[in-house]
């Protein structure tokens, strides 16, 4: 379901009118997208961040003249310390259009113990429907052992979706972790005699 935000229409660029927004708690945007010229907004801050936490929301904007846009996240900028919203870039989506998107990878269940399981890749970029982008690929890794391994094209995948990622790189491992073990103390302490100890010199 889309994320129903009500946003306004900007006729005033550049940074200085980025900044006014934002201290009015909103945030500037722009809607591209079908070859027609772009839309630049002014976006409701609180439902935006609300909305902005799952970066594949889909958002149904509705303009103060009755028209509404359905659209994607294409790109977040963040404020470098507050994390804060300083801008969105939006794509226009419609009924029945592919696009591509990065899913997060998700795991679940436990491998069998003492192995541990860790993710390779983050994310996996797919093709899906516009209007039904899944929020995360979930894999279970319940009772695997150490050395398995799950490879994108192995991945199973959300309904309706098809996979843009290279097939062949690897996104999920399990193993062992390996720890190193610490010399005991004679042993250190004779290593650190021996390399004090200096080769005479030859006359």
């Amino acid at each position: 379901m889309a994320e129903k935000l009500n946003v306004e229409l900007r006729e005033d660029f550049g940074k200085g009118a980025s900044r006014r927004l934002r201290a009015e708690n909103r945030v500037p945007a722009v809607l591209y997208g079908h070859g027609e010229a772009p839309l630049h907004l002014s976006l409701p801050g609180h439902d935006t961040a609300l909305a902005a936490r799952n970066p594949n929301a889909l958002l149904e904007l509705a303009l103060s003249d009755g028209t509404k846009h359905l659209a994607l996240i294409k790109e977040i900028q963040r404020h470098p310390l507050k994390r804060s919203l300083n801008h969105l870039d939006l794509i226009t989506v419609r009924k029945g259009e592919k696009v591509e998107v990065e899913i997060p990878v998700i795991l679940t269940g436990e491998p069998v113990a003492p192995a541990v399981a860790f993710v390779d890749l983050q994310t996996l970029t797919l093709s899906v429907d516009a209007l039904n982008v899944p929020e995360q690929v979930e894999i279970s890794v319940e009772d695997t052992e150490d050395g398995y391994q799950l490879f994108a094209g192995d991945v199973t995948l959300p309904e309706d979706s098809e996979l843009v990622t290279d097939a062949e790189i690897l996104v999920v491992s399990v193993a062992v972790p390996r720890i190193e073990e610490e010399p005991e103390e004679g042993e250190e302490e004779a290593a650190e005699g021996e390399s004090a100890e200096e080769p005479a010199e030859e006359e």
